[in-house]
């Protein structure tokens, strides 16, 4: 299997006024260099690939009960709502685009996500 890191770095970089720095040893995606949208999970935890992302109320229950195989509650942020997907099985990357944008909803000021929706 290739690293996605690159393609979910593209995915993260493409929605306005984000940037990227390490945070916990990990490549981590902001919003105006302060909020975090989504973060990498390169065996964090365990032997596994991943990131973590910030979701609407609901969805982390809902995913994970529905594709236990694919998404799963992250530590430390899982409490919080946050999305875990692994990146270690068949990935559909129109689902993942989907899934960080709605991340990116999430913590982004109304005017960036207004852009999302020009």
């Amino acid at each position: 299997m290739t690293d996605p890191l690159e393609r979910l770095r593209a995915i993260c970089l493409s929605l306005p006024e984000t940037t990227e720095r390490l945070s916990h040893g990990e490549p981590t995606w902001f919003v105006r260099d302060r909020k975090t949208f989504v973060t990498y999970a390169d065996h964090h935890h365990d032997d596994r690939v991943a990131f973590w992302c910030a979701a609407q109320p609901g969805t982390q229950e809902a995913l994970v009960a529905q594709d236990p195989g694919r998404f799963f509650r992250p530590p430390y942020v899982g409490h919080r709502g946050w999305l875990g997907v692994w990146l270690d099985v068949t990935v559909d990357w129109a689902e993942i685009a989907e899934i960080v944008t709605d991340a990116y909803r999430q913590v982004a000021p109304k005017g960036l996500v207004a852009q999302l929706d020009q």
